[in-house]
């Protein structure tokens, strides 16, 4: 399998179908793949050649979805940056994969320079903005004009589509290998949760595994993509009128914006047909109030991580209804799909009876070849027989469906994305004033979990929140920082001197059936 392999069928079957929508531009199947093979050959051009990562910061377009397919259609490799990513985290992602040419637009061409200076390996930077191009980049338009169509590599199989970064357990990033095979397999069995030839909004970011899912899925179904360059509740109201839309993915968060803006019901969305979330849990009541809003909306729960690539589990539109509301479905993440295995562990790796709460593992013909360069890593997360241990607390039921209460990781899901909390830890231990500190998460009602740190300051020293804060945003992404912070004289530890999260997270998460967000 091998991921342009999408774009030939739809090239024999539906030339001339709308392909993109991005702000005035619009482009056909046919378009859109002549300029998918042009960029591939400017990559050649420039001595990007077989396995070669080329990167891309950037907002959503459809230069990016060209940058997708183009470079694997070149032979080479995705590296796609996390656009709330400091230099720093970029910097590092970029020179542990040895990232040659970096794609940016005008929003971050600016931190392209900067990266520029600070990546040895990185030869070249591609202008993918609509002004003038800046002193030292290629332009884009020009790149592919320049260049004739050459024939897809057909890159694939157990060769690496891509290296998608995620925080890291050790407070760096960590690249995570995926294949065209593992990544094909993944999306083939969701197949099911979009239409043929429909309309799917893309908002969600497309450096994330999720849009990067099911973006694919919409192409392997010939869908039409109508590409917003960020999720800005109006203006996806606007384009589900304007275009038709019928399907789209938002994480819980950007659903209640969308669903309790004030707007809502001053446009007709009613060709939202289906609705696809997850990277973090929803309230039930969100959800009910989203049928009362499009009673006739298929909504589907993805549950996944990156290593899988990234699809584990699908909790469907029947267990949407009211009888799955009444049997408590809507607490579910549904069942494994149908190329992953999942078994609910102890501390052993031994399956536990039914109903009881373990870790989950997962397997499958989606699972990630292991981290970039970090062995030991790998086989920490893989056990000797193959089963990817995912630091997710559930149980499952006489029925396979599977119930997350809880995270074995000291990982917490804020708004969908993932903050390892030793991360905001070492931000904030280097803080000239701070003597410990702890980092967990707490209940929020808007982002899932917050993140949140107790930190105990040096003798004589009064660091307030703000100034700790603002000193981990020099350091980390935005959405790592901590929202809150309370001060304390001493942390609890255990005999062995480690500290005790549970006893700092218990009076936030106390009453709750599960103790995720």
């Amino acid at each position: 399998m091998y991921l342009t392999q999408a774009l030939h069928r739809n090239l024999q079957s539906s030339p001339e179908q709308v392909m993109t929508i991005c702000g005035g531009r619009q482009f056909s199947v046919r378009q859109f793949v002549e300029r998918v093979s042009r960029l591939a050959a400017a990559l050649r051009q420039l001595g990007v050649g077989s396995g070669d990562r080329v990167a891309m910061l950037s907002l959503n377009s459809d230069r990016y979805m060209e940058y997708l397919n183009g470079v694997p259609w070149a032979d080479a490799v995705l590296n796609p940056c996390n656009s709330r990513w400091t230099v720093r985290e970029i910097a590092y992602a970029l020179n542990d994969s040895e990232t040659v040419i970096l794609l940016v637009d005008d929003h971050f061409k600016n931190m392209g320079q900067a990266l520029l200076e600070q990546v040895p390996c990185l030869q070249q930077l591609i202008y993918t903005g609509d002004e003038e191009t800046p002193a030292g980049m290629l332009d884009y338009e020009a790149l592919l004009a320049g260049a004739e169509p050459v024939e897809d590599a057909r890159r694939g199989g157990e060769s690496l589509l891509g290296i998608f970064y995620t925080g890291g357990t050790t407070g760096f990033p960590k690249g995570v290998m995926i294949s065209h095979n593992a990544f094909c397999s993944s999306q083939l069995a969701a197949l099911g949760t979009l239409n043929e030839q429909g309309t799917m909004l893309r908002s969600a970011p497309m450096f994330h595994m999720a849009d990067l899912a099911f973006g694919y899925i919409a192409t392997l179904k010939c869908t039409t993509h109508v590409i917003l360059p960020a999720f800005q509740p109006k203006h996806a109201l606007e384009a589900i009128e304007q275009y038709q839309v019928d399907s789209m993915l938002l994480v819980p968060t950007m659903i209640q914006l969308l669903v309790y803006h004030p707007d809502v019901r001053k446009h007709d969305i009613s060709s939202l047909k289906i609705l696809i979330y997850g990277a973090s849990p929803i309230q039930e009541q969100v959800l009910l109030d989203v049928l009362r809003l499009l009673p006739d909306l298929q909504l589907y729960q993805a549950y996944g991580q990156t290593e899988m690539a990234p699809i584990v589990s699908l909790l469907g539109p029947a267990q949407h209804g009211a009888e799955g509301a009444a049997k408590g479905l809507l607490r579910s993440c549904g069942r494994p799909t149908a190329v992953v295995e999942v078994k609910i562990v102890d501390a052993g790796g031994q399956q536990v009876p039914c109903g009881t709460v373990g870790e989950i593992a997962v397997r499958g013909a989606n699972m990630m070849q292991g981290y970039w360069k970090q062995p030991e890593l790998t086989r920490a997360a893989i056990s000797a027989d193959g089963w990817l241990h995912t630091g997710d607390g559930a149980r499952m039921d006489e029925n396979g469906f599977i119930y997350i209460v809880d995270r074995v990781k000291d990982m917490i899901v804020t708004g969908g994305e993932n903050v390892f909390s030793v991360e905001v830890e070492n931000a904030l231990a280097s803080h000239a004033e701070v003597a410990m500190c702890a980092v967990i998460g707490i209940p929020s009602a808007e982002w899932g979990e917050a993140v949140h740190a107790v930190v105990v300051r040096k003798p004589d020293c009064t660091p307030d929140a703000e100034v700790l804060i603002a000193h981990c945003r020099e350091r980390i992404a935005g959405y790592k920082c901590p929202k809150s912070i309370e001060f304390i004289d001493a942390l609890p530890l255990s005999g062995a001197g480690k500290v005790l999260k549970t006893a700092l997270r218990e009076p936030h998460w106390r009453g709750r059936t599960r103790q995720v967000g």
